[in-house]
């Protein structure tokens, strides 16, 4: 990623993908009580707010690194609506994670936001290959992933680890030039902050 797009803020209209700030720690803390964000998100067990302040932290590393870590948050209000992070790019790739607070889940957060980040992605670096994994059984991404117009490509058995338990994964991609399944939303990069 060029140096120019760091800490790139991504405008959705009524969301924002924005990096992370201090001010977030007590909202992420509230989030990752969800026993379902603990299901499926490799977090600490249980989450405190050191664990909040020092995936915050995290974020910044991954910024530094090339990556991205958004907080998904509403527009309006600054309330934080989920997060979504993306891994690289490493060669050819970049990977993408997300997840949505439970009071925000069911409206079209999640796939917005992988939307937006997948395209915001392959408008601005040489990557040919977004990825997306999660673990078998998690129905909810999935649905999630398919809307946001990647496709699937199978299970890769034991992929990852869970609190150190091999679990399957099942991967979607979408590929440079691939047409995303469903229509665009509209959205533009408002702010890059450097340093």
């Amino acid at each position: 990623m060029s140096q120019d797009l760091a800490n790139a803020t991504l405008d959705l209209g009524d969301l924002i993908l924005r990096p992370w700030r201090d001010t977030d720690a007590e909202a992420l803390c509230s989030a990752c009580q969800d026993p379902e964000i603990a299901r499926w998100v490799s977090i600490p067990q249980p989450f405190c707010m050191a664990d909040a302040r020092a995936m915050i932290d995290d974020s910044r590393s991954l910024w530094q690194e090339g990556s991205a870590a958004f907080a998904i948050v509403d527009a309006a209000s600054d309330e934080l609506r989920g997060a979504i992070t993306r891994i690289g790019p490493e060669g050819h790739g970049a990977t993408l994670g997300c997840w949505v607070v439970r009071s925000a889940r069911g409206q079209g957060i999640g796939t917005r936001a992988l939307r937006a980040v997948a395209e915001w992605t392959l408008a601005t670096t040489e990557v040919v290959r977004v990825e997306v994994f999660f673990m078998v059984g998690n129905e909810a991404s999935e649905r999630m992933v398919m809307r946001a117009g990647v496709q699937r490509e199978g299970v890769l058995r034991s992929w990852e680890l869970l609190r150190g338990v091999p679990v399957d994964c099942v991967a979607y991609s979408r590929l440079r030039g691939d047409e995303p399944g469903y229509p665009q939303v509209g959205r533009r990069v408002v702010s890059h902050q450097t340093g």
